[in-house]
């Protein structure tokens, strides 16, 4: 798998899986523009390390892809210091979990505008490139909770179910340009946001999965690389699970 002379996107890219992928695809020689939205030294630092590393060209931008006018702007830096976006990695998203009679009705909006809209924002916005390159690979990070759910989750299943549908019609819309539409649905896998549930969760999780334990991030980023790459070059409107087979 060789990324040498693509360009990527990624929203998301300064921590867990966002930055994994960042990293995987530096390492196979893309280009990387990623944003964050905190921690500007955090940001800067991977930038550094990674240019150092690998001698491509890293770019971090600071930008919210929950807004419409924010992800255009972006888009527009990206391509000016790029020059073309090959592959778009959205990945940015929030968790905002409760039960749903104790769900407020901020925190059902502020994910649903986070975690899809923000899909929408980005693929709108890089698909008028691509659409004149005719080439391009999108990628759209959903969950194992998309397609299965989970109590006091309702606001981020429904997100990351909504996701699914979006790459699919996404698939069918720009599949005769040669531009490819898929989604990674990733299990339970070892970020901050799985750092602070309780012992007992994590043990009730593991009873779930079959491989017996959480992925890693970078695990993600392999899933995330091999449909960038031009070895998925027939792979559209798919959902790839990568769970530990929770999804079977």
């Amino acid at each position: 798998m060789d990324l040498k002379g693509k360009n990527a996107l990624v929203t998301g890219g300064s921590r867990g899986i966002g930055q994994a992928i960042v990293r995987k695809y530096a390492a196979y020689g893309a280009n990387v523009a990623f944003t964050y939205l905190n921690s500007a030294e955090k940001a800067q630092a991977l930038v550094d390390e990674l240019t150092t590393e690998y001698g491509v060209k890293v770019v971090a931008y600071k930008s919210d892809a929950a807004s419409f006018t924010a992800a255009e702007q972006l888009v527009n830096d990206v391509a000016a210091d790029l020059g073309r976006i090959d592959i778009l990695v959205n990945n940015a998203g929030i968790t905002r979990d409760n039960l749903i009679l104790r769900m407020s009705e901020e925190q059902f909006d502020e994910v649903i505008q986070a975690n899809l809209k923000s899909v929408f924002n980005l693929t709108k916005q890089v698909a008028k490139l691509m659409l004149r390159q005719k080439s391009g690979s999108i990628i759209n990070l959903t969950s194992i909770v998309g397609l299965r759910g989970q109590a006091g989750q309702s606001n981020y299943a429904a997100s990351k179910a909504g996701i699914i549908g979006f790459t699919k019609s996404i698939a069918d819309e720009f599949g005769s340009r040669s531009i490819r539409c898929n989604a990674i649905s990733p299990g339970f896998i070892e970020t901050d946001m799985t750092h602070v549930l309780g012992e007992d969760i994590k043990k009730n999780l593991l009873t779930q999965i079959p491989l017996g334990r959480m992925g890693r991030t970078d695990e993600i980023a392999n899933a995330a690389l091999f449909l960038g790459s031009d070895l998925s070059a027939y792979i559209t409107g798919q959902t790839l699970s990568v769970c530990g087979g929770m999804s079977r």
